[in-house]
Order: C-alpha cells, then structure tokens, then sequence
C-alpha cells in the first residue's frame, strides 16, 4: 500500500466539507445488517475498527473520517481482511448523521465512540471541534434508549468540554462523575496506546442515552 501524506488537520468548516455524506446501500455494505453498529466519528486510520471488527463479529463498525486519503487506506485494509462487518466514509460527522441513517431502525445505532478528537486550543477555533450541541442533538435522536457513548482525549480540557455538551442534553447521563481508569473497549487507538507508552493520562467517560 502506497504511503500517502496526509494533513494532520483540516478546518471542518471550510467550504469543501459542507456537502453531507451520501448513504450507501447498506445491505451491499454489511453482512448481516441487523447486527447492533458501532459508530467511530474521526476514526483516523481505522486501525481502531479494524481490531473491534475481528474482536466483535457480532457487531457491525462504521468508521467516519473527514480526511479522504486515509479512507481509502482504511478500506483497502478492510478488503484484505474480507471484514463484512466494517466500514469507513469519508466526510462530515456534523453535517451527515441525518442524512446518513436516514430510515434506520431505532435500536440500531447501539454505541459510539469519539476519540482524541483534534483539540483546537484556541478560543476562535472551538467552533471546530467535533463535540457540538447539534452533533449531540442529532445522536439522541438516533440512539436507542441504553445505548452507549464512549469519549476518550489526552487533553483534558477537550475531555471536559466533550461531556459538557452531553451533559446539557438530558438525553444523556454519565455513568460516572469520575474519569474511567480503563476503557470499556477490548481495543486501543494508535493515540491511546502512544499516551499510554508515555506514562501520560487518558481521559475517559462514557455516557448512556436515558429513555426516548
């Protein structure tokens, strides 16, 4: 696989990631559509998913990505493992999630994770992040009741303002008002286990959408 060089970050509000995503025709996508999904919103390389999807055969894995080389890249690992139970698109958390599983079932959308997301330390650039109130609105409505939320950062001023914005939806509760020690996921991104290394904190909360 050719190495492609790929900016690190990119500005989600620029022009070219207004347009929302396209929905594929999911029965060609999935083996078995009507396993639970698990949604990954900036999957990054989809190394994450890639080890969810072998661990976890009995869930389907959706990764979102808004730089487009490295869905492609992440496709062709998944084609070479023949996974039928994963998938990457590229494009636009915040502006696709409607448009996305527009028709789906309810109870379908079980459990999402969104993972040391970029941090946009300046005060001007917090509109960029991908934790906003609309992106949290649109996943209560999406989500089944009981289903799961899983934020994890190595900075913790981007962990707090993440649950900040799940917190002011009463969709959501935190299962617990401390950060989480360990992940509740079998599987680590390459960040996550890079911080670890480290020795550095990671910080985690996971969140459960209340009934509809």
């Amino acid at each position: 696989m050719a190495v492609i060089r790929v900016r690190q970050h990119v500005n989600p509000l620029s022009q070219k990631y207004q347009r929302p995503i396209e929905p594929p025709d999911w029965s060609q996508v999935y083996g078995n559509l009507d396993q639970p999904l698990h949604l990954d919103i900036g999957c990054g390389k989809g190394h994450f998913l890639l080890q969810m999807a072998q661990l976890q055969p009995e869930w389907n894995f959706l990764g979102l990505e808004i730089r487009e080389p490295l869905v492609h890249q992440a496709l062709e690992r998944r084609d070479q493992l023949a996974l039928a139970n994963l998938h990457y698109l590229f494009g636009n958390a915040n502006i696709s999630l409607e448009s996305l599983f527009k028709g789906w079932p309810t109870h379908r959308l079980q459990r999402v994770s969104i993972q040391f997301p970029d941090p946009w330390f300046k005060k001007r650039h917090r509109k960029r992040r991908v934790v906003q109130s609309e992106l949290v609105t649109e996943l209560a409505r999406l989500m089944p009741s009981a289903g799961t939320v899983i934020l994890q950062s190595d900075v913790e001023e981007v962990a707090r303002a993440m649950c900040d914005r799940f917190q002011e939806n009463p969709a959501f509760a935190r299962s617990s008002p401390d950060w989480l020690a360990d992940s509740p996921l079998p599987a680590m991104t390459d960040r996550e286990k890079v911080t670890l290394g480290q020795g550095k904190p990671v910080y985690r909360a996971v969140f459960k959408r209340e009934g509809n």
